[in-house]
């Protein structure tokens, strides 16, 4: 290919990719994803973002390890792949039907793999089974996607949240379009806003003026869009699943009003109104609705009613739309006022703020839901960030657990040993001999690069197997996790997982604890929410 409008090598793109892993710095990163992107002609842009976030244009492809590992073939020696080449292989790997499509996806990606080199056939077979792990490199693509096309990065950041998507953003962008006129629309899904977090409730209100403090669900996010009547339903990734949600579909339809947008989360509960395990109310998602678990929703924003956008109206405005809109369906919380009480210009007492938070904090606990979001109530909707004004606080336990393998690392922490898996103790030998450990989960989460030098220096020191992907180690090191809480689970063997677990620190040294003394299977049952 030749011109102008020549599809850029992939190896540009898996550098440049390689290059941001490589380096904490944000501006080097953005540097090196900007360099690349600057190369690629526009209508070739959407192809590029997805490649770099693991998120093809043509969605999931069906492609595993054990699929890889069966077709890999040996790679090229040298580098002729274009990201056309690779759009093109996917999509016959996407669209492969009927008889005999087995094979043509088969013979799709061996030839694929076969012209890529080492690193190229590295970095597709991650993007092909979901292993990317690109965390907020979306944040570092938006800016590096303004620096590449002269657009200033506010601009890029709002069309690509009222877009919803940052390919079409990053193509609209590298054309010289005015990405300025790109707004929120009512049946396009936006990416939602996000919360940051704190330690507890007092210093989140602390940080904030006058803020509502609302349930933080343990469900699902759901954007529900109404246009024309018709409703249609957005998970957090913004796939559609309207057609597992009819009782929530046909609520919106009655609500007052034309054309709306609104934020919320859907969850199941049990009979006397408690929220039932997360687990269950993602089971309604698995396919078409079976209406044996009923779904409740509750909304907390409202961003589109009254044939205007709202993202940047104040969420005071936008909260009292909101309960004139969905009544009941409001998520529960309460409005604690800020420095200065309206009407007489009284200094509110930060103790009595503080205490009202902590009592809302505690309900939603009792009810049993995640936590709460304090929000403040003079802040717009910013589609798409983590910022300062949600702050979402939850309940954190801590278990120490025993490490029985560790994963080999990649992108930037290749060389390093890093997933670490996590086991529990079992005296009674319920899940395998007395006395013995059940893993209950992995994390790679929480550690520092002096945690990672010392683990890839110490665990080849105990590791009893190898097999090139992993080490088992012999159950002696403690480290001490911190988690969110804790699910059932069908993946690892003790029939729990761990949620959104993370190292604290290695129980060695001074502080060593031996492993009889690791926490049991049973103090982390005891963490599962009550069966509905």
């Amino acid at each position: 290919m030749s011109g102008p409008q020549a599809s850029p090598a992939l190896s540009a793109l898996v550098s440049a990719a390689a290059e941001a892993a490589a380096t904490r710095a944000r501006t080097a990163k953005i540097a090196a994803l900007a360099a690349a992107l600057a190369q690629v002609p526009p209508a070739q842009a959407p192809i590029a973002v997805g490649l770099l976030l693991g998120s093809p244009v043509q969605g999931r492809l069906g492609i595993g390890w054990r699929t890889v590992a069966n077709v890999r073939p040996s790679p090229a020696d040298t580098a002729s792949l274009c990201i056309e080449d690779v759009d093109e292989a996917f999509t016959a790997l996407a669209t492969a039907r009927g008889a005999g499509s087995a094979a043509r996806r088969t013979a799709a990606l061996t030839d694929l793999l076969g012209r890529a080199t080492a690193t190229e056939q590295d970095f597709l077979v991650r993007v092909l089974t979901g292993e990317m792990r690109t965390g907020a490199l979306a944040g570092v693509l938006t800016d590096a996607i303004g620096q590449a096309a002269a657009v200033p990065v506010a601009v890029v950041r709002r069309a690509a949240m009222l877009s919803g998507d940052l390919g079409e953003t990053a193509r609209a962008a590298l054309a010289g379009e005015d990405l300025t006129r790109i707004t929120l629309t009512p049946g396009v899904p936006v990416q939602p806003m996000l919360a940051s977090s704190a330690p507890s409730v007092e210093e989140a209100v602390a940080a904030l003026g006058p803020v509502s403090v609302e349930y933080k669900l343990d469900g699902a996010r759901l954007q529900v869009h109404r246009v024309d009547g018709v409703v249609r339903a957005y998970t957090r990734s913004l796939a559609e699943v309207t057609d597992r949600v009819p009782e929530i579909v046909e609520l919106v339809g009655g609500f007052p009003g034309g054309d709306l947008v609104l934020d919320g989360e859907t969850l199941t509960l049990d009979a006397d109104g408690r929220a039932r395990p997360f687990q269950d109310t993602m089971s309604r998602f698995g396919g078409r609705a079976t209406g044996d678990r009923p779904l409740s929703v509750s909304f907390f924003d409202v961003l589109y009613a009254q044939d205007r956008s709202l993202v940047d109206a104040p969420l005071s405005d936008r909260h009292e739309l909101l309960q004139a809109i969905v009544g009941p369906a409001l998520i529960p919380g309460a409005l604690i006022p800020g420095a200065l009480i309206p009407g007489d210009g009284a200094v509110a007492d930060s103790a009595e703020r503080a205490r009202a938070a902590r009592d809302t904090f505690d309900a939603a606990l009792a009810a049993g839901h995640e936590g709460v979001v304090v929000k403040a109530l003079g802040a717009p909707y910013a589609a798409g960030r983590r910022g300062a004004d949600w702050i979402k606080v939850k309940p954190v336990y801590t278990f120490d657990l025993v490490v029985l393998a560790v994963e080999r690392g990649s992108g930037r922490r290749a060389g390093w040993l890093s997933n670490l898996h996590l086991g529990a103790r079992d005296p009674q030998g319920r899940f395998g001999d007395a006395g013995g450990f059940v893993m209950v989960g992995k994390t790679f989460k929480g550690l520092t690069d002096d945690l990672l030098r010392w683990q890839t220096e110490y665990f080849p020191t105990i590791a009893t197997g190898d097999d090139g992907y992993s080490l088992a180690l012999a159950p002696e090191t403690v480290v001490e996790v911190a988690i969110d809480g804790v699910q059932r689970s069908s993946r690892y063997p003790g029939g729990l997982a761990l949620r959104f677990a993370r190292v604290k620190r290695y129980r060695i040294g001074a502080d060593v604890k031996p492993a009889a003394q690791a926490d049991t299977v049973d103090d982390l049952l005891q963490r599962l929410p009550p069966r509905g």
